[in-house]
């Protein structure tokens, strides 16, 4: 049962993650360096799973995934999957990524992109050689913050895949279904996992953050000013 769940976590977190990656970027450049109407809504849309409750974000995605919803528009079977697994964890995670990934990218000196756009950069290029270079390690943490928290899912999930042992039954959900069992050293050992990995990610991020100080592209840490020039000394005059 560990095994089938360690295996199965470790497919959905790193789906999960991908489709952070893929579509908290995009937003996080997006809010970090346009303004538009309604920019406050979009931002508030995308950090509501951070302060719903997880059956409520579970419940919008069962609707999405269910019958007359998006995915069957889509022509797509997803519930009960470990595809509907992977997505829940992605939307719980995404606020995470994108609201780390923002500051990384606001943090960058708009003065060194706008001159790469007068020796003819485009905008990809700009982002691709200038932002994502400076703002790399607050975009890494991110989303390393992202994948934790998709680990971590648990009330999504259960919704919109279930808990079937070596289909959809992830870390979290083995850990309930262990205690409910009886099964304590089980739930011990996957405690214990989780902990270290997620304790793990964190001074990954911290060492991230420590590193990064400084290095964002808005100019050197030391106060700019005129120097003043060397004092001439000369031969005393004759009197």
């Amino acid at each position: 049962m560990i095994t089938d769940a360690l295996l199965l976590s470790a497919r959905v977190t790193i789906a999960a993650t991908i489709i952070i990656v893929v579509v908290g970027l995009p937003v996080a450049w997006v809010l970090a360096r346009r303004e538009f109407t309604g920019k406050a809504v979009i931002e508030a849309a995308i950090f509501l799973p951070l302060v719903l409750p997880p059956s409520v974000v579970g419940y919008y995605l069962l609707v999405g995934m269910g019958p007359g919803g998006a995915a069957a528009v889509l022509r797509l079977d997803l519930l009960f999957t470990w595809h509907a697994a992977a997505l829940a964890s992605a939307v719980v995670g995404l606020p995470l990524m994108v609201q780390a990934a923002k500051a990384a990218i606001a943090s960058v000196d708009p003065v060194i992109e706008n001159a790469a756009r007068t020796l003819g950069s485009t905008e990809l290029e700009i982002f691709r050689r200038v932002t994502l270079p400076l703002a790399r390690r607050g975009i890494i943490a991110g989303v390393l913050l992202g994948a934790a928290r998709a680990f971590g899912e648990f009330g999504a999930t259960l919704m919109v895949a279930g808990s079937i042992p070596g289909r959809t039954q992830t870390v979290p959900l083995a850990i309930y279904d262990a205690v409910q069992a009886g099964r304590y050293a089980d739930a011990r050992a996957l405690v214990l996992l989780t902990t270290v990995l997620v304790f793990t990610s964190i001074l990954v991020i911290q060492r991230l953050e420590r590193s990064g100080i400084g290095s964002s592209g808005r100019g050197p840490s030391h106060p700019a000013g005129p120097s003043k020039p060397p004092r001439r000394t000369g031969p005393k005059e004759r009197t």
